[in-house]
């Protein structure tokens, strides 16, 4: 199966493109442009990109890889992203990650068997005078304790 953009996201693909001298240097917006139609980069929409921007695929799966901001599978109804930066390390962040895993039964890269939760681990929310934090389908929630988490984890479960 190969990947091909909708009408719509390929204008604005096009219009990212426009935006640079090289077509290259639009590869994070293009790859925001994807993930945002389909949720996810997954391996043809990777090929695609890099075909489409004159790249290796090698490159595009670099990005993919080194960016937190993109998913490589779907994600579940929920994404719940736990800081493990060293303000959030020292703060309990490791105890709390273990906390979650337990609550939800998956580990961090993992979406529960419902497709409700996915959970993953970031280098740094930016939130470290809120530390140990998660961010829960892109909001800040933080400092967490144990007992913050145990609520965290069965609103969650509520939600499924």
């Amino acid at each position: 199966m190969s990947y091909l953009p909708s009408a719509a996201a390929l204008q604005r693909i096009e219009a990212a493109l426009a935006r640079y001298p090289e077509r290259t240097a639009a590869l994070l917006p293009v790859l925001q442009i994807v993930q945002d139609e389909a949720g996810f980069v997954g391996p043809e929409a990777e090929t695609w990109v890099a075909a489409k921007l004159g790249l290796r695929p090698a490159r595009v799966r670099e990005v993919l890889t080194f960016y937190a901001l993109f998913r490589r599978a779907p994600a579940g109804r929920h994404t719940l992203a736990v800081c493990r930066n060293v303000s959030c390390t020292l703060a309990g962040a490791e105890g709390l990650l273990d906390l979650i895993v337990a609550g939800l039964g998956i580990g961090p890269g993992q979406t529960t068997p419902d497709g409700a939760v996915s959970l993953d681990t970031v280098e740094c929310l930016g939130n470290c005078d809120h530390a140990p934090c998660v961010q829960v389908d892109g909001v800040d929630r933080g400092p967490l304790t144990r007992e913050s988490v145990a609520a965290l984890i069965e609103e969650l479960k509520s939600h499924a």
